[in-house]
């Protein structure tokens, strides 16, 4: 009933709402909620935005970049403009916060967005317009660790979860820009920016190397990732600023757009 309501006034509810009547439905846990929501859409072969059904985002975006959504005017560089260029997801807040400290977007024409580790459905489903409408080209940095690189492959294929969203979801253009397993050694990272391996990192390199999709669709990145786990080192993203603290906007990212150095 909630649905059909929020269908025909053509108007938009939250999960939180959703819950909030679950005491009626005598649901327990939000959780019972989502997977109600996830077997209609699937019953009714349809999106969640078919039904109008949103979620509270994590994700951040700043850059060169103005739109409305829901009647609401968002601009993200503080003037009218109409530019548009590359749209950069990074990993974690602090690389955020580092490349907006260095104005990576106002000096480079880009958009930066972060999904804060992994990216929630809101996320997702704007990077998706965005890249769609715009049809611009998509780059992603992530941590070098197996959980950095099972990150940019949610992006790049969707989760099990919402297999049946994949098509509003997913992004099958989106190059990995790195970190790669090998950039500790063409930016020469001092030893302690390297950490081991844990056997959890095993465990889930082991589990996405494993996934039918990656031999088949992205072999470099496969490769990349068994690289990661033979070497048996990770590193974060930070580790980067160890050339200096402003290396990752005006070397690293810049350099490897310009040139192609992507996956």
């Amino acid at each position: 009933m909630f649905l059909e309501t929020a269908v025909a006034a053509m108007t938009c509810q939250t999960e939180r709402k959703f819950s909030c009547c679950r005491e009626k439905l005598k649901y327990a846990e939000q959780s019972v909620v989502d997977r109600a929501i996830n077997d209609i859409c699937i019953l009714l072969h349809c999106s969640r935005h078919n039904l109008n059904v949103v979620s509270v985002g994590n994700g951040l975006v700043m850059g060169w970049l103005r739109f409305s959504e829901a009647r609401r005017k968002f601009d993200c560089i503080g003037r009218p403009n109409k530019t548009y260029h590359i749209p950069v997801q990074v990993e974690d807040v602090e690389v955020f916060q580092r490349l907006a400290n260095d104005q990576f977007c106002t000096k480079n024409r880009a958009i930066v967005i972060t999904g804060r580790g992994y990216p929630d459905i809101p996320t997702r489903r704007f990077l998706n317009l965005l890249v769609g409408t715009l049809h611009l080209p998509v780059y992603c940095l992530v941590d070098c660790d197996p959980y950095g690189i099972d990150i940019l492959v949610t992006y790049r294929f969707g989760s099990m979860q919402m297999a049946y969203d994949a098509k509003y979801l997913r992004l099958p253009e989106i190059r990995w820009l790195g970190a790669f397993p090998s950039d500790s050694d063409s930016y020469q990272l001092p030893q302690q920016c390297l950490l081991n391996l844990t056997a959890e990192d095993k465990k889930k390199a082991e589990a996405v190397l494993c996934r039918c999709y990656m031999e088949r669709e992205v072999p470099r990145w496969r490769s990349e990732l068994q690289l990661l786990l033979d070497r048996g080192v990770k590193f974060e993203i930070e580790a980067l600023s160890a050339q200096s603290l402003t290396f990752l906007s005006e070397k690293y990212l810049p350099s490897k757009i310009a040139r192609g150095v992507h996956l």
